[in-house]
């Protein structure tokens, strides 16, 4: 992370009584239209999501005005060689923790130089990551502001812990760009 800014964590409270009223009702076309109005650009860093969320960000037409790339950095060799996230960060809290997630969402932001980074990472099982159990999962935004991240205690498949990530990542982009 930068010397600048720390992580903040928000209170998940705020976050899902802003997300909940979303939920199911953000579509890709309405990111998509948020992107395009506030004509900023995204990248993204995925590790237990695996693409889906460049997927789901790429879906609409036109996306390439506003997506930049991302990387699958599902092994923390790729996290460490090409998001330059510390080492020894991983080592100390764990490639599934809030710090990882922040310094995913701005290794991305910075090397594909976007307004936006956002980052996944966490556990969608069926085996646990210890420390991390499954369906522990953190989702980061870098932007104007820094970085902010959330902690998210998900149930389900894996293929659905993946999905409920997404639309979770979504939802802390939709809150970003002023969706209502």
């Amino acid at each position: 992370m930068s010397e600048n800014s720390e992580p903040v964590e928000i209170k998940l409270e705020d976050f899902f009584a802003s997300i909940l009223q979303s939920i199911g009702k953000i579509t890709d076309s309405q990111i998509a239209e948020l992107l395009a109005r506030s004509h900023k650009t995204i990248s993204v860093a995925e590790s237990m999501t695996g693409g889906l969320l460049g997927g789901r960000l790429t879906s609409v037409s036109g996306s390439s005005n506003y997506v930049i790339g991302g990387i699958i950095s599902y092994h923390n060799r790729i996290k460490v060689a090409e998001l330059m996230i510390p080492g020894s960060l991983i080592v100390r809290d764990g490639p599934v923790s809030g710090s990882v997630a922040c310094a995913m969402a701005e290794g991305i932001k910075k090397r594909f130089r976007t307004d936006i980074g956002l980052a996944t990472t966490g556990c969608a099982g069926p085996l646990p990551l210890p420390p991390a159990p499954v369906g522990q999962v953190f989702i980061a935004l870098a932007g104007d502001k820094g970085c902010e991240f959330k902690e998210l205690h998900l149930q389900g498949t894996r293929q659905e812990i993946r999905e409920k990530t997404v639309q979770a990542a979504l939802g802390l982009l939709w809150l970003e760009l002023g969706g209502d």
